[in-house]
């Protein structure tokens, strides 16, 4: 249901026994992989529609 909300961003990241809903429009593809990125270096699986 959440990914519905984003169509091109970030709508969820999860770790371990944590998971958080999230709602990060991006613009570009660029903008898209440096928010995931960051995620990424912190630990999470990040999960996001491209489009």
């Amino acid at each position: 249901m959440a990914s519905e909300q984003v169509p091109f961003g970030i709508y969820a990241i999860e770790k371990e026994d944590y998971a958080e809903l999230r709602c990060d429009k991006c613009e570009s593809m660029s903008q898209l992989k440096k928010l995931t990125r960051g995620f990424k270096a912190r630990g999470f699986r990040v999960l996001a529609n491209r489009g």
